[in-house]
């Protein structure tokens, strides 16, 4: 007679236990994000209705600092673009069209 196997416990457990964000710093985080995303928006804006006749649903990555912005049809290389030129930058990557989104929720 053949034993069968027992089945394995399923562990559902956090990858990284050790590393837990608190409330305060979760906030932090979503609040410079939300400053980085404002701080672009102005520089998406203005550029927007030149940009939408030419490059309709390209993608913009927009460095917050000096107000660059780099153009190409894949989000990941307009990313990595500016990455090349402004390393340790935070940037926000925007779509081209009338509501600078891809797609609805």
């Amino acid at each position: 007679m053949t034993k069968t196997k027992p089945a394995r416990a399923v562990r559902r457990k956090r990858v990284f236990p050790e590393i837990q964000w608190s409330p305060e710093k979760k906030a932090q985080w979503q609040a410079e994000r939300e400053a980085i995303y404002q701080r672009c928006k102005v520089t998406f804006d203005s550029l927007q209705p030149e940009l939408i006749k030419t490059h309709y649903n390209w993608f913009i990555a927009v460095e917050p600092e000096s107000g660059e912005y780099f153009i190409d049809r894949n989000q990941l290389t307009a990313a990595h673009i500016a990455h090349e030129k402004h390393p340790n930058a935070k940037l926000h990557v925007f779509r081209i069209n009338e509501t600078g989104v891809c797609g609805t929720i």
